[in-house]
């Protein structure tokens, strides 16, 4: 195996990737793959093809730690726009419904209006969505012009800061940023929004700035991406794996424990400090600062692997 070969078989972490308009999330792990000449990716959190922004994906065992990626709180700056609404609630669909004259919204009344939507919210998930359904994802049953009742869900709006207001011709354009929880659609936020306002509208662009903790200046584009695999210094752009999932607790195991601990046996509490005094899942490490895995009391009280990354 030749070296660059070997490197790149070898890469672990987290690749924060800045997608472009026009790719899916789907194509951003394909082309990954391509660059980086590895199979073992995936992504953190699906974006429609038109939304640009914060993508990070997990190369190698890295992709065991996507789902507590996912927990946490994205970011958002998105447009919306009063006065017209469409079937995909963005400017990609058909117009459904256009108001009859024009939109008569001061500043004042769009911030307030946002301030409102702070806090736990429920949500219709749009048709054109990739939620499933028996079995379908909801925008294929759209295409096919069916449309099928969707449980409301509730999801959590942590911040919501109004960044931007225009009058366009008729129309009044609103921006936004939005801090909220996984599940979030911004684009049904946006015609929520403009329903509180009294108007139809729609979401006329959306940027991801930080998803897993990870902001939009931390992210490579694909140029930059395919010159560091060429330099030899991606290496030194991935984000440790244990440092994506940061928010968890940490803890260390007593040397002389260590390796059971990496054997998957059961381990006293006594063994790890600072003391565990609940059932959430932690990051365990050694004495040396080397990342074990994550582990969690079972319901006995032990202390046992979830996941375990280091290799005896």
């Amino acid at each position: 195996m030749n070296p660059m070969k070997k490197e790149q078989a070898s890469w672990e972490g987290i690749l924060p990737v800045l997608k472009p308009a026009g790719f899916t999330s789907h194509d951003v792990v394909a082309k990954a793959r391509r660059l980086l000449g590895m199979k073992r990716i995936g992504h953190t959190g699906t974006l429609d093809p038109q939304v640009t922004g914060v993508l990070p994906l997990c190369l190698g065992r890295a992709t065991r730690v996507v789902e507590y990626m996912q927990e946490r709180p994205k970011e958002y700056q998105a447009t919306l726009r009063l006065g017209i609404a469409t079937d995909t609630e963005d400017l990609t669909g058909t117009v459904t419904e256009e108001s009859e004259r024009p939109v008569e919204v001061t500043e004042v009344e769009a911030k307030a209006t946002l301030e409102r939507f702070v806090g736990t919210i429920s949500q219709v998930p749009p048709m054109y969505s990739a939620l499933k359904v028996n079995g379908k994802r909801l925008y294929e049953l759209a295409r096919e012009g069916k449309t099928v009742e969707r449980k409301s869900r509730e999801v959590d709006i942590y911040e919501l800061e109004m960044t931007g207001f225009e009058q366009t011709g008729s129309y009044v354009d609103i921006s936004f940023r939005a801090l909220c929880s996984k599940g979030t659609y911004i684009r049904t936020l946006c015609v929520d929004i403009g329903r509180a306002l009294g108007y139809p509208s729609t979401m006329v662009k959306l940027e991801r700035t930080m998803s897993a903790g990870i902001s939009a200046e931390r992210c490579l584009t694909f140029d930059e991406i395919e010159r560091c695999v060429a330099d030899g210094s991606l290496g030194e752009r991935l984000i440790a794996t244990d440092q994506a999932i940061d928010y968890m607790p940490e803890h260390t195991v007593a040397e002389a424990k260590a390796a059971a601990a990496l054997q998957g046996q059961r381990l006293s509490l006594n063994m790890i400090s600072p003391p565990v005094t609940d059932s959430q899942p932690f990051r365990l490490y050694k004495e040396d600062q080397t990342f074990l895995g994550i582990y969690g009391r079972d319901e006995s009280g032990a202390i046992a692997p979830i996941k375990v990354f280091l290799k005896l």
